[in-house]
């Protein structure tokens, strides 16, 4: 298991999830593949605003539990969504 915070807002973690190729997006982490997760939308998203801030569950909470892919793949597919969720300015 992997937690973190992806710079920026909630457009950024959305925009680095559904730019996740190798991992499936899932609300259960157990498995044997590589699966993401949002906390706020889902597995907290009854909670209220206040409560998850209080918890630490932000808009920019990611969650990964990495399976059994080959590592290069898996670092490849994380690089390209990280990079597909900041693009560099031109």
């Amino acid at each position: 298991m992997i937690t973190f915070y992806i710079k920026g807002k909630l457009e950024h973690a959305s925009a680095f999830l559904s730019n996740l190729k190798l991992f499936a997006i899932a609300e259960s982490l157990g498995g044997y593949e590589s699966l993401a997760e949002h906390p706020a939308i889902m597995t907290h998203a009854s909670v209220p605003e206040n409560v998850r801030t209080a918890l630490g569950i932000s808009d920019t909470l990611i969650r990964l539990s990495v399976g059994l892919e080959n590592e290069a793949d898996i670092i490849q597919d994380l690089e390209q969504a990280l990079a597909a969720a900041h693009p560099k300015k031109k």
